[in-house]
């Protein structure tokens, strides 16, 4: 997803933060940044979780990373569009934690479905309205 995030932070003007635990490639823009957090469980978790704020759209599939941005006020969304909020991350979470109860136990429990060009498109458009309605918010402005 990190093509479309690019294309709608150049739309919007948007200052976009890369963060990984290896160099990763980003355009070449002051719109843009990338940072580098040394190797080690949940590194770059603590990093965003630890910065992001009302205003911020945080972008990851990590359920606990997203319960924590959400509790911290960031609008949140999984790469397939689906926005975590504070309305359903408790559920999600206790999913999550159920499932991986039940697989370190030696349940087949599977996996997430396949990305699909219809995933692409609900993120592209949750990712717009996210933008959209923080502009209204005065966040982002200018």
């Amino acid at each position: 997803m990190k093509a479309e995030i690019y294309r709608v932070s150049g739309r919007y003007r948007l200052q976009t933060i890369v963060v990984s635990n290896s160099l990763i490639a980003i355009p070449v823009s002051p719109l843009f940044e990338r940072v580098v957090v040394e190797a080690g469980p949940d590194v770059a978790d603590d990093w965003i979780a630890e910065r992001a704020v009302a205003g911020d759209i945080v972008v990851t599939s990590d359920v606990p990373l997203a319960a924590r941005c959400v509790g911290s006020g960031a609008t949140v969304l999984a790469p397939n569009g689906r926005l975590f909020d504070p309305d359903s991350i408790g559920m999600t979470l206790a999913t999550r934690n159920l499932m991986e109860d039940l697989r370190s136990v030696g349940q087949m429990t599977g996996g997430p479905r396949p990305f699909a060009q219809k995933d692409r498109s609900a993120f592209l458009n949750a990712l717009d309205t996210a933008v959209v309605r923080l502009r209204k918010l005065g966040f982002g402005a200018g």
